[in-house]
């Protein structure tokens, strides 16, 4: 690939780069934002305090149980992140496209409701799918049984 092509294809992928950073509300919530900004500068001062008091010679774990001023800059740095993190889960989220999925989904359910509710629409799909049912009257090719005659009253029975 020339020079000349190599070029325009990075410009070409800078200006997609520059675009999707301007049209994501989290960087444009962080580029507008001086509340946030002031939590993050406060939430890394603290931490950054809280490290150099941590590592100021004493042992660590006698630091980190005894220290007050450690505990207030942890507890300054954990408020400050946690007002960070809320800012950012206020950011306008962006729209989605609902495209043809969604319609389907709702007209797939809403068929399945008429025909669960509705006898006549259960019928006309059974009709459409397995034929109509086809009525027939029943005629018997045998005759009829002829009667035995019952034994007069008092004669013995076999």
């Amino acid at each position: 690939m020339s020079k000349r092509k190599k070029a325009a294809a990075a410009g070409a992928t800078a200006a997609e780069a520059v675009d999707a950073v301007k049209s994501n509300p989290y960087i444009q919530k962080v580029a507008s934002d001086s509340d946030l900004h002031d939590n993050v500068r406060v939430a890394y001062e603290s931490a950054r305090t809280a490290y150099e008091r941590l590592a100021s010679g004493k042992s660590p774990s006698k630091a980190v149980l005894e220290d007050k001023k450690l505990h207030a800059n942890l507890a300054t740095a954990a408020a400050a992140l946690k007002d960070v993190g809320y800012a950012l889960a206020d950011a306008p989220a962006k729209k989605k496209k609902r495209g043809i999925g969604r319609k389907l989904l709702v007209l797939t359910v809403g068929a399945g409701v008429a025909v669960a509710v509705s006898s006549d629409v259960r019928n006309k799909l059974l009709d459409l799918l397995f034929g109509a049912e086809e009525e027939f009257d029943y005629t018997s090719t045998t005759a009829p049984a002829t009667p035995v005659p019952s034994p007069a009253p008092g004669a013995p029975t076999t």
